[in-house]
């Protein structure tokens, strides 16, 4: 069972980055956190590690509608996108997949949500 839906992009790791941070736009999503998951454990443990940024997106009117839901699903918030530089030099882009994640709250009214917002994460992944 899977828990993100992914594409993987024949394209250097930064120009990727540009491009899902404005297809994500081009969907509704702003970035609101951009954590160089690589730097921080080089940082941290002095290990060096392949290219990793984890991107929170954040669709403002989503997150409104699904907080009026569940007051407390912002521990859920943002829906993170990730971008891992493999060792053939693609970039594989990995986003949550908004389903599932909120299927653990069991509101079918949040489910609704999370099938728009799945969907507009999906388009933005495919215009990669």
């Amino acid at each position: 069972m899977s828990y993100h839906i992914t594409k993987i992009v024949e394209a250097g790791f930064e120009e990727v980055r540009d491009r899902i941070i404005e297809n994500l736009g081009d969907v509704g999503f702003g970035v609101i956190t951009e954590i160089r998951l690589d730097e921080k454990i080089e940082a941290k443990l002095g290990v060096k590690f392949k290219k990793y940024l984890i991107l929170g997106a954040c669709n403002p009117g989503f997150a409104y509608e699904a907080l009026q839901i569940e007051e407390e699903l912002g521990v859920l918030l943002p829906c993170n996108v990730v971008l891992i530089e493999k060792e053939d030099g693609k970039v594989q882009v990995s986003a949550v997949d908004a389903i599932k994640m909120m299927s653990v709250v069991g509101s079918s009214e949040l489910d609704a949500v999370a099938g728009q917002v799945q969907e507009r994460l999906r388009q933005a992944l495919l215009n990669l």
